[in-house]
């Protein structure tokens, strides 16, 4: 076990999931609440197309998903996401495209996670918001969404746990993160189960502080009714 945790870069690995995960996370945050608003407005072609993107996204497998970003998008399509003159073209190219890949596919959880924050919002207010005089995007950005984050916090952790797990199917488009390495060890090595735990220890390091933050901003930003 020494001298597998001597030959192979373990730290760097997680290094890559966690910076998977942060962009990933921001992507997810930004498209989830964009279509949160289409789902709820008034305009019943953004509620549509809202729903559609939901509904397409949550049910197809993330693997396939970002097997069409590095395959589709990026060979076929040839869409970069990075400069075609870099010496490390292919490898920030399929990083980045796992990190769209990856917000596009949570960013459904994260609009349902923040719709149901917004039903938390009694009708009320929103009508109050609209007697004085607000329109739909005011109503939204003054009084709905402010409660609506805050109600839906516990959700958008759970979200962002998902998200750091789910990192792990970025090896199968060849990103360099713990899964990955992990699986090239068990490829080079006699690996038992020590392999295993350092990698799942490693998770737990991740997520279980992000389950405790969330759990507790849920308990002290809870609008009070």
């Amino acid at each position: 076990m020494g001298d597998i945790l001597a030959n192979y870069d373990i730290l760097a690995a997680f290094r890559m999931t966690v910076y998977l995960t942060f962009f990933a996370a921001i992507g997810s945050l930004v498209i989830g609440t964009v279509v949160a608003v289409m789902r709820v407005s008034p305009v019943g072609v953004l509620r549509s197309m809202g729903a559609f993107y939901v509904n397409v996204v949550r049910n197809t497998p993330l693997t396939l998903i970002l097997f069409f970003c590095i395959l589709g998008l990026f060979y076929i399509i040839q869409i970069n996401l990075a400069s075609s003159s870099s010496s490390t073209f292919i490898v920030d190219n399929g990083i980045r495209w796992a990190i769209a890949g990856l917000a596009v596919y949570h960013a459904a959880f994260v609009c349902e996670a923040l719709r149901s924050g917004v039903n938390t919002v009694p009708a009320g207010q929103a009508e109050a918001a609209r007697a004085i005089g607000l329109t739909f995007g005011q109503s939204l950005r003054e009084v709905i969404l402010p409660q609506a984050f805050r109600g839906a916090i516990a959700p958008l952790g759970s979200v962002l746990i998902a998200l750091t797990k789910n990192t792990t199917v970025a090896s199968v488009i060849g990103v360099a993160e713990a899964s990955n390495l992990m699986k090239v060890i068990i490829e080079n090595e006699t690996a038992g189960v020590g392999v295993f735990l350092v990698f799942a220890i490693g998770f737990v390091v991740l997520t279980l502080p992000v389950g405790i933050l969330f759990t507790s901003m849920s308990r002290r930003l809870a609008v009070k009714r």
